[in-house]
């Protein structure tokens, strides 16, 4: 092969590849152009499919509500008499038959709280030498939603 047949061998080439370069480049542009008609980004590239949230339409009553799976889980209840506030000397110097004067008359209810949310009041009584409570208010469950926000 002789010098010239190399080059236009070699032209030959590099014609093609650069037409099929300029081939690649519109399509590129014509997808590109498509992409961001249709809201997307240039380069082809599409985003991530994103799916929307529908309401099902279901509406829970009670004969919908299943409330085994938490009847198991332990709570925290308190039963408070009162409160009152103290300096550390006087905390210190607290000692058997000392009398700590709290916040509620005597004869007011007493506050029922689970997991320190009020959900009651009540009177303390005695059943079989043991102290009890006995509600006599019990907050609603919408008063209490209310109370939490």
């Amino acid at each position: 092969m002789s010098e010239d047949d190399q080059k236009t061998e070699q032209e030959a080439a590099m014609a093609e590849e650069a037409a099929a370069q300029s081939a690649e480049d519109q399509d590129s542009q014509g997808s590109a152009e498509e992409t961001a008609d249709a809201g997307g980004q240039p380069g082809g590239v599409k985003p991530p499919g994103m799916d929307t949230l529908q309401d099902e339409g279901v509406e829970l009553d009670d004969e919908n509500v299943n409330l085994d799976v938490i009847l198991d889980i332990p709570v925290n209840l308190a039963m408070e008499i009162g409160r009152t506030k103290i300096s550390i000397r006087h905390l210190l110097q607290l000692n058997q038959g000392s009398v700590v004067e709290l916040d509620r008359l005597a004869g007011e209810p007493l506050d029922v709280l689970v997991n320190g949310t009020l959900i009651a009041h009540g009177e303390v009584v005695v059943v079989n030498d043991r102290f009890g409570i006995r509600l006599t208010d019990v907050i609603s469950p919408q008063e209490r939603v209310k109370k939490l926000k």
